[in-house]
């Protein structure tokens, strides 16, 4: 794998009540990311921040991102590894500072429950955590820390 790849999202912000911006309150922070195959996202701010509790916000979608691309890293290896792997369920959790020019990310543990097929395979399965992580290129994108706290079951 090698070369360089671009990707393009749009967002629509969908939240003009009638006056625009014309101030904090008089607009909804509502918009859609979408791409070209998948469906739309409904996207807000957070509700801390006036956002629509029912809609995705920025935050949650960069969690998301790394935590996806830590476990299709995560299970690529596996395969590659002879590690089987059955279940997979990352409760990822982002922490966020506000600052006085906005805020930051300030770091993000992954917490991924990993199920594999035979006892044999657990501790290789912990250890392609770190190699996983290594090569996510969301996680080699991002300049807050990101730790792993992954738990290995053997299918019953």
């Amino acid at each position: 794998m090698s070369g360089v790849h671009t990707y393009t999202t749009t967002v629509t912000w969908t939240g003009d009540l009638g006056t625009g911006t014309s101030g904090y309150r008089a607009y909804q922070r509502s918009h859609e990311i979408s791409a070209d195959g998948p469906p739309p996202i409904p996207g807000s701010s957070d509700p801390a921040f006036r956002g629509d509790p029912a809609r995705w916000n920025p935050e949650q979608l960069l969690l998301a991102s790394l935590s996806q691309c830590h476990m299709l890293w995560y299970l690529h290896l596996c395969s590659a590894d002879g590690v089987v792997v059955t279940s997979y369920l990352d409760r990822a959790e982002g922490t966020m500072a506000e600052t006085a020019d906005g805020g930051h990310y300030t770091g993000a543990v992954l917490r991924p429950r990993i199920e594999v097929a035979e006892a044999g395979m657990t501790e290789r399965a912990l250890a392609l955590h770190e190699d996983a992580h290594r090569a996510c290129f969301i996680a080699n994108s991002v300049n807050f820390p990101v730790r792993h706290e992954p738990v290995v079951t053997v299918r019953a």
